[in-house]
């Protein structure tokens, strides 16, 4: 296949995931008011949470520069992530992870840059204790994250 063939069809798996982010965080956004939440099951609710930290909301409360720090490290990683596309567009597992992170990545830079947190709502918990709430972008991340680091475990080809 060519190589062009190969870069579009990773970049597209990142505009899936982040058309199902933000298409997932508008439903959320416009059935939920802020805080509130629905039991689905047991152990899941859906909720509308604000998160303007990082991952966990990690310095969420620091004053407001965070934002502008969490989008640009965002904007390196897009950078970053978007050139090793292109230059290893043939490693499979590899680019997968990276098309997984990037389109996470996006989802959740656009949320930081438009509205100044990340929509969550995603809510896992048992016995009264609640995992942090989460959203289709931060699960792409992770498991983009473990495809990268499953690939990291397989020998390179001599």
């Amino acid at each position: 296949m060519p190589k062009k063939f190969h870069l579009f069809k990773w970049l597209s798996i990142s505009a899936v995931v982040v058309a199902l982010d933000l298409y997932t965080k508008h439903l959320i956004q416009r059935a939920f008011e802020y805080g509130e939440h629905l039991t689905i099951t047991s152990f899941f609710d859906l909720v509308r949470y604000h998160n303007q930290g990082a991952a966990f909301s990690f310095l969420a409360d620091a004053g407001g520069w965070q934002k502008w720090f969490f989008s640009g490290i965002s904007i390196v990683a897009i950078l970053v992530i978007t050139y090793l596309l292109k230059k290893h567009q043939q490693q499979k597992l590899f680019c997968l992870g990276l098309a997984l992170v990037l389109g996470g990545a996006i989802g959740n830079l656009y949320d930081r840059l438009t509205l100044g947190y990340v929509v969550d709502f995603l809510s896992f918990h048992v016995n009264g204790l609640f995992w942090p709430a989460f959203n289709v972008a931060d699960s792409a991340i992770c498991v983009g994250v473990a495809l990268l680091f499953i690939d990291s475990f397989k020998k390179p080809a001599v």
